[in-house]
């Protein structure tokens, strides 16, 4: 089928669904409304409860959280939209729940994948926040279990795909109207102040059950100030903002290059500048992706403002701060407009906000089927482990000076353009590289069947592909 075509199938059915109430519908499972359950409220959670009430045929019946505070705040928004829900703490005792259609996950990282298999054990749909993994083999593990129980819609937060708008936007990338693509860029230039430095380890709140918390990760001290959210910044819970924000961006840069397998190779360079925390992961990070056949992808994340530690000060890069660049031979589409090389628009595309995104997902749940690839968790899983596998760089990475990153980046243009760039807002906030270097990692080969690692630093870096995991949280074997 022809691009175009393409486009336009996805387009028009994207367009119908958001124009329609998903009560439109006749749900294939037995009652009349999808019953849904929401796990994790702090967040995103109640973001997705305040969707969800504006919807018709669906009717949230079960929230979870290891938080009974959140879950106080959970029940009285729901109470006072008159829906009397069951409330847990514990994501298993959710799973079990009968009266349960499907689950929506929105707790942090290192518990999606573990709440994403045992409700694909318990018989539910899935819908799980990005990243849908917190390391490589989680992502390969919910993919194949989502392939073993295919009537079950198991779905991502990748909000854009349910977008027309970027729907268009890559269609016509790839319709040629620019040229060939030459790089896909991602952009994640959000602001992230510093979260402290302690020296004694933090009380956890009362009202937090830990152990639920912790998941498959060790009860460790709490060393940040702010328990929820901070989280991010620390390995065995969070991805830095690479695996935070950054999934969304690295989504549509591998969604434009139309790549549906890892690449053969991928490094990362980075620092954790402008201040001394707690956190341990980079605040500012370069990450470069090479694949086996195709134009390369760059993802460029800076958490420091555009000068002087100013925070009200945020940098963009041609006119963007969060978003996605689709470079060609004749411009590039810079999120929602299309220029040609003399920086004249020749085209404009109407995005949204996702909105749709749930509604997808409900009504494939009321088909019994995937409205389209974009909602595949295969999708989601590849996206998130372009993060991972930037952080598995870094994190196997050592100190460089400038002139040896350069060396290391030799003949790429784009990349060596982007470090005299990434380089300078450094400078602009008083941080010379040559004396606070950046950790550079290896350029990492990956097996493309295995998705090991293959080569010189292989064995450090397969170690942190793999993760531990307490034995009262065992990842669910989905037969």
């Amino acid at each position: 089928m022809s691009t175009r075509r393409l486009f336009l199938r996805r387009a028009a059915a994207i367009t119908a669904l958001n124009a329609l109430p998903v009560g439109c519908f006749k749900p294939k499972h037995s009652g009349s409304d999808i019953r849904v359950g929401i796990v994790g409220h702090h967040g995103k959670g109640k973001y997705h409860i305040a969707d969800l009430l504006k919807m018709s045929g669906v009717r949230i019946v079960a929230v979870c959280d290891v938080d009974t505070n959140e879950i106080s705040k959970a029940k009285d928004t729901l109470s006072k939209a008159g829906f009397a829900v069951r409330t847990y703490k514990d994501y298993r005792k959710l799973c079990e729940d009968k009266e349960v259609d499907g689950i929506i996950i929105a707790t942090p990282n290192h518990t999606h994948t573990l709440i994403a298999l045992t409700a694909i054990e318990h018989g539910k749909h899935v819908y799980v926040e990005k990243p849908v993994c917190h390391n490589l083999t989680e992502g390969r593990t919910l993919a194949a279990a989502a392939a073993k129980r295919p009537k079950l819609i198991v779905t991502h937060g990748m909000q854009r795909r349910s977008d027309a708008g970027w729907v268009e936007a890559i269609a016509w990338a790839h319709e040629g109207h620019l040229g060939k693509i030459t790089l896909s860029r991602g952009l994640n230039y959000k602001t992230r102040e510093s979260i402290g430095l302690i020296k004694e380890p933090r009380k956890v709140p009362k009202s937090i059950d830990y152990n639920l918390w912790c998941g498959p990760r060790p009860m460790a001290p709490v060393m940040r100030e702010q328990f929820h959210y901070d989280w991010h910044w620390f390995w065995d819970y969070g991805n830095g903002d690479i695996g935070n924000q950054g999934p969304h961006q690295l989504d549509v840069a591998r969604w434009a290059l139309h790549q549906m397998k890892m690449p053969l190779r991928s490094m990362s360079l980075g620092a954790r500048w402008g201040y001394v925390d707690n956190g341990q992961t980079p605040n500012n990070q370069m990450a470069l992706f090479s694949y086996a056949d195709g134009p390369p992808l760059l993802f460029d994340n800076r958490g420091l403002p555009a000068r002087d530690m100013n925070w009200k000060l945020e940098p963009a890069y041609k006119g963007i701060r969060m978003g996605n660049i689709i470079h060609c031979e004749g411009g590039y589409i810079a999120e929602s407009k299309a220029f040609d090389n003399a920086g004249k628009t020749v085209k404009k595309f109407s995005m949204s906000d996702g909105a749709g995104h749930q509604k997808a997902w409900l009504e494939a749940i009321r088909q019994g089927r995937l409205i389209s690839d974009n909602q595949s968790v295969e999708q989601g899983r590849l996206s998130a482990s372009l993060a991972h596998l930037a952080n598995i760089s870094w994190r196997v990475g050592r100190k460089l000076k400038p002139a040896e990153i350069r060396e290391r980046l030799q003949g790429d243009k784009p990349a060596l353009a982007t470090l005299e760039d990434f380089d300078a807002n450094l400078r602009a906030n008083k941080i010379d590289m040559s004396v606070d270097e950046a950790v550079v990692g290896p350029w990492l080969t990956l097996d493309p069947v295995t998705e090991r690692f293959t080569g010189e630093f292989a064995e450090e870096a397969n170690k942190l592909a793999d993760e531990e995991y307490r034995k009262e949280f065992k990842l669910p074997v989905i037969v």
